[in-house]
């Protein structure tokens, strides 16, 4: 471990939660994942050992967007006073303090990966908890979120966002890009109230005590915006099994989509155009971030595998636009 983050943490720990003999034990990478930057930290105040995960941006990175931990931290901060799950945040701070980095410190919530609990679980069991949490997160009060001073983003803003990325993925994957997103902009729908949306919304980003969900991570795109972005998100999971020995972090879960859209109530028809953003924006970030991997600014061989999967994603999110694409909400 990091001397200089175990020692920044212990002094940060003692001052704050007024504990002059807490001892920090160990600060431990997470190997899950691929956020980076997280780590489960044993910390002794007195009262005997618990386990914590502490939450760092990169060294160096402007604080804003998925490297603004303490926003993060507020988020889950506010849904855990809600009684929602997300663990607590005993402690965090703005000030370059730990490493000279801002942290969050949060409790360490005691449950299974996707990969364990899509196993020993029914999925349309896993999947039922997932959509009732989706529903009690989206009906918090926008002031209890932790964004509410934000303003909400619409979908046209939503689709300049996964734009940008999908400008910078390489280009011999993303020759149908612009024509999908052609086809985005000449069918945006009604907005509806805007909520909170996790923006991420996937079971690799959950824990689990059976088929229930105990907590939500990964805040990281989080905003104010439109609900059935989220359900957007669990249906890739879904649609993602037909690319075959691909990786798929957010969990095989074999959950038709007409079962999820019965699940939440959502209108297949509406979310034909939410379920072709979703294929349009996880293409775009699979793409940077195999961009990324390979100029080696954040190597991650995984994206490696997902070269079929952009291109099958955008052209899937097409064929879902064009007439007649209503068919493929139902499989």
């Amino acid at each position: 471990m990091s001397e200089q983050i175990r020692k920044d943490l212990e002094d940060q720990c003692r001052e704050r939660l007024g504990r002059p003999k807490l001892r920090v034990l160990s600060v431990d990478p997470i190997p899950e994942g691929h956020s980076g930057f997280t780590y489960f930290v044993g910390i002794d105040d007195g009262t005997g050992p618990r386990r914590f995960v502490l939450r760092l941006p990169p060294p160096g990175a402007r604080i804003a967007g998925p490297a603004d931990v303490v926003r993060q931290g507020r988020i889950m901060s506010a849904l855990h006073d809600a009684a929602l799950p997300a663990p607590a945040v005993p402690v965090l701070t703005s000030d370059p303090v730990v490493d000279g980095r801002p942290f969050i410190l949060m409790d360490a919530v005691e449950g299974t990966r996707i990969e364990k609990a899509g196993i020993e679980q029914r999925p349309v069991d896993i999947a039922a908890s997932a959509v009732r949490v989706l529903k009690s997160l989206q009906a918090l009060p926008l002031d209890q979120t932790g964004l509410g001073g934000e303003a909400p983003v619409g979908l046209q803003a939503e689709m300049l966002r996964w734009l940008w990325l999908m400008e910078r993925a390489p280009d011999e994957l993303t020759t149908r890009a612009g024509d999908l997103g052609t086809l985005l902009a000449q069918e945006i729908p009604a907005e509806r109230p805007p909520t909170l949306v996790h923006g991420d919304y996937h079971y690799g980003n959950m824990l689990f005590r059976g088929p229930e969900v105990v907590a939500v991570l990964d805040w990281e795109i989080a905003e104010i915006g439109q609900p059935l972005l989220d359900l957007g998100c669990l249906c890739i999971v879904s649609h993602r099994r037909k690319y075959e020995g691909a990786p798929n972090p957010g969990g095989s879960i074999d959950v038709p989509l007409e079962e999820l859209y019965n699940l939440y109530g959502a209108d297949p028809d509406e979310m034909r155009w939410y379920l072709a953003l979703s294929l349009y924006k996880y293409a775009s970030i699979f793409g940077y971030n195999l961009m990324l991997h390979r100029r080696g600014k954040r190597p991650d061989p995984m994206y490696e595998g997902l070269t079929d999967t952009i291109v099958g994603m955008i052209d899937e999110g097409i064929a879902l636009l064009e007439p007649n694409g209503a068919q493929e909400t139902k499989r």
